[in-house]
């Protein structure tokens, strides 16, 4: 017998050494430069320069816009069938070129390379695919009337849509707006954040190449200051998606309201909690999720479940399986192709999240990790890390951190678990633990969150919608509810008599 062949590993730092990257807006089907300054984008994984990012301005968003809306007839005019083509041709196209998205969505992040390889990219495509399938698949009703009339009612698309997407899931939440916003026969004008451009931008070039026409998809780069205000006050957005924190969200809010009352939908902050009652079937695979949960991406994601709450008949036992579990999420080189985390997205957010840490050290205790990494001289990474000792009613149980930081807590009963966990301004996700359907259904019904999991940590799929409640937002991404953003219901009454 021959022997089997084995694939070499990819050089990633080969790779990226090789790169030359492009860090110009798109507008109109086309790379630009803007008027005022470019600013270096750096890698958080070892400071390199990665490109010189456009700087736009209320000029470029000027730009952006009026090519939108030039182009949005004739994406209308398309149907359904025809944006489904362009936009399954475009899925190809990232498909194509996944391992060089990958890449890009790592060095700009500083995630590791096997999570943009095997999640974020594959996710963003089957997202995609998900919504260009869709499309043709949308019906209208035909309601009841009185004798003589027929009433249709279609879905309409709101012509020009502006999306902000934040920096922790770049390419995956950048495609959770564009797809039913582009699939429903609207434009887009799509500001990424300024750490984390190159991987949009890259999509953007190959929508041109898949057929999508020009101003139909606009890529603007720059500051939320400048080109997020110049598009949050634009007179001819109709619709606005954001994701990013309930602090910008108000903002944003205003700025509708001053502006042309365009559609909002935000995706706000959150601050998820976990409860794992004792009577939990698996309690070893329950910290092995719940260290997930909390870790996961560098603990930089919305839902994560950062408070743990365990029953008090089995905290000390989880404790000792969570930090076993956690072992997993040990910092590591993000290029090298091997489990464990990456880098934080900068050195300065990792600073903000290390005074929470030392903050835990002094006021309660410090459970396991706790400790800054430098790897390829960077410090921009942080062991994970899980504080206790503090009261249910303290800042780090309320305040989004936003970093590879849980704080493990002790309740007694069902009823002081579910008010644990709605102690809290937000309402994006929770996690129960149990074993008792009964308790599940009972206690799913009492979290205030928009999703709740059973029996696993923050669940989500293409056919389910993901918000949340109260200042974590409002309106929905994922699943067919996310073409509510970007239409509205238009009735054609027709008399006969």
């Amino acid at each position: 017998m021959n022997p089997t062949a084995t694939a070499l590993p990819i050089d990633w730092h080969g790779r990226a050494d090789a790169l030359s990257l492009d860090g110009r807006a798109f507008i109109d089907g086309r790379r630009t430069d803007a008027g005022g300054d470019r600013r270096p984008t750096v890698s958080p994984i070892d400071g390199r320069i990665l490109a010189e990012l456009t700087s736009c301005g209320s000029e470029e968003v000027d730009r952006a816009v009026a090519a939108a809306r030039r182009a949005f007839p004739a994406w209308l005019r398309k149907g359904a069938e025809g944006r489904k083509a362009a936009l399954l041709a475009l899925a190809d196209l990232m498909e194509a070129h996944a391992e060089e998205l990958a890449l890009l969505e790592t060095l700009d992040s500083g995630k590791p390379i096997l999570q943009t390889t095997t999640v974020d990219v594959p996710g963003a495509i089957s997202t995609l695919r998900w919504y260009a399938e869709a499309a043709d698949k949308q019906s209208g009703e035909l309601p009841a009337v009185p004798h003589g009339a027929t009433a249709l009612v279609t879905r309409e698309p709101l012509g020009v849509v502006a999306a902000i997407v934040p920096w922790n899931f770049p390419l995956e939440i950048a495609v959770w707006k564009l797809a039913p916003a582009l699939a429903s026969g609207n434009t887009l004008v799509l500001k990424p954040a300024e750490q984390t451009s190159l991987s949009v931008l890259r999509v953007a070039e190959l929508a041109a190449e898949a057929g999508i026409p020009d101003g139909v998809l606009n890529i603007v780069t720059g500051s939320g200051r400048e080109v997020g205000a110049a598009l949050a006050h634009h007179m001819d957005v109709d619709a606005l998606a954001f994701t990013g924190s309930t602090a910008v969200s108000r903002t944003l809010m205003e700025a509708s309201g001053r502006s042309n009352l365009k559609r909002l939908s935000l995706e706000a902050g959150g601050k998820s909690s976990n409860l794992v009652f004792a009577d939990t079937a698996d309690l070893r695979l329950a910290a092995e999720k719940a260290a997930f949960g909390a870790f996961y991406n560098q603990g930089q994601v919305c839902s994560a479940n950062s408070r743990i709450l365990v029953q008090r008949s089995v905290h000390d036992e989880f404790a000792g399986l969570l930090a076993r579990a956690a072992a997993a999420y040990a910092p590591a080189d993000p290029l090298a192709g091997l489990d464990g985390n990456g880098a934080l997205i900068s050195a300065a957010h990792a600073d903000a999240v290390e005074q929470w840490i030392t903050r835990g050290r002094a006021e309660g205790e410090v459970l396991f990790g706790g400790e800054r990494r430098c790897i390829r001289g960077s410090d921009a990474y942080l062991e994970p890390t899980v504080l206790g000792g503090l009261p249910g009613n303290h800042d780090v149980h309320r305040e989004e951190i936003f970093g590879p930081v849980a704080v493990l807590h002790a309740f007694d009963t069902e009823e002081e678990a579910v008010a644990l966990a709605n102690a809290t301004e937000y309402g994006l996700a929770a996690s129960v633990w149990t074993s008792d359907l009964s308790r599940a259904h009972r206690v799913a019904g009492d979290l205030l969150a928009g999703t709740v999991s059973v029996n696993t940590v923050d669940a989500l799929g293409n056919t389910t919608p993901f918000g949340g409640f109260k200042q974590s937002g409002f309106g929905r991404d994922l699943s067919l509810h996310a073409f509510d953003n970007y239409t509205a219901p238009k009735t054609t009454w027709i008399q006969f008599g």
